[in-house]
């Protein structure tokens, strides 16, 4: 895994506070961003990065994370082409493999994303032949299940990245995630863990990072809940999780956004239910258009696609 501990100080210079000289740039760089019009050219401002400065902080390495998703080109004719010219013996990109060692990427969550509220692992486990075509829910789609969790842990392993594993709280919750859990993490000598050796797949993945649901106070969302009963579906398999293996890393859904009925209330409702099984709640960016008001109604209102 790539580690970032990026450490720094910056100085910026007004364009109105004229100076004689650039920023100094003991042991770093002075970036100068500039105006040029006919034959002036007019400093806009300056940053100094100055390597040696008093460290205020390290900087966690999984907020270089990322995301991926069957949705798209992500997936199946993204990470995965087997077609394609770099295409290893797995079917993934060489290319895309290097861009996202160059990008520096740590952490990528795995499956979804909306996907995931109608996803049933076990159908992308095992040889390819024989898995099912699914009707996929959130994109109005078919998913043809080449990718599962077996074939990105193993991209993971050439991408250097940690995996962050989200479960299906849509249509299904407790059991399922209770069995992923034994399939993907358990030592052999228990039917899931040994289907996984059967799999090509001998030691256990060792994922920590669990994100228990996606989005689940969207009406968009395929089983969609109120706060009440999301706090009381993610306390139940939180703690069902944790009697399980020790050590895991639980991630709540948060408020989808500040257009939301229940932003905040829906934050306040799951952690005063489950805040002792849980270990982070996932905030979602708000995007929004002034002077305009957004609503919930589908997820093309929140995030409007490109008509085809």
């Amino acid at each position: 895994m790539t580690t970032h501990n990026s450490q720094y100080s910056a100085e910026t210079t007004h364009p109105d506070k004229q100076e004689s000289s650039p920023a100094p740039t003991a042991a770093g760089t002075t970036a100068s961003n500039v105006s040029t019009t006919g034959n002036a050219t007019t400093p806009d401002a300056s940053i100094a990065l100055n390597a040696d400065a008093t460290p205020v902080a390290d900087v966690p390495p999984r907020l270089f994370g990322s995301f991926v998703e069957h949705l798209g080109r992500c997936v199946y004719g993204g990470i995965y082409e087997p077609s394609h010219p770099t295409a290893d013996e797995n079917g993934f990109r060489q290319d895309v493999l290097d861009l996202v060692k160059e990008l520096g990427v740590t952490c990528v969550r795995y499956p979804g994303g909306n996907f995931v509220s109608n996803y049933n692992w076990e159908d992308g486990i095992g040889p390819r032949e024989n898995r099912p075509v699914r009707r996929d829910l959130a994109w109005h789609c078919t998913e043809t299940n080449e990718m599962g969790i077996d074939d990105f842990y193993r991209w993971s392993q050439k991408a250097g990245t940690e995996i962050m594993l989200a479960v299906n709280m849509g249509t299904r919750g407790l059991k399922a995630a209770l069995d992923e859990l034994e399939y993907v993490n358990g030592a052999p000598g228990t039917a899931w863990a040994d289907q996984r050796v059967a799999n090509g797949i001998e030691e256990p993945m060792d994922i920590k990072m669990w994100c228990i649901g996606n989005e689940m106070d969207g009406p968009w969302q395929v089983g969609h809940m109120s706060p009440e009963e999301y706090a009381g579906a993610v306390d139940k398999v939180a703690h069902a999780m944790k009697l399980a293996e020790s050590g895991l890393e639980l991630v709540a859904c948060g408020s989808s956004g500040a257009y939301m009925p229940t932003f905040g209330t829906w934050e306040k409702t799951v952690l005063t239910k489950a805040y002792e099984n849980l270990d982070f709640v996932s905030a979602m960016p708000t995007t929004s258009t002034a002077g305009q008001t957004r609503t919930a109604a589908s997820m093309q209102d929140f995030w409007p696609l490109p008509k085809t």
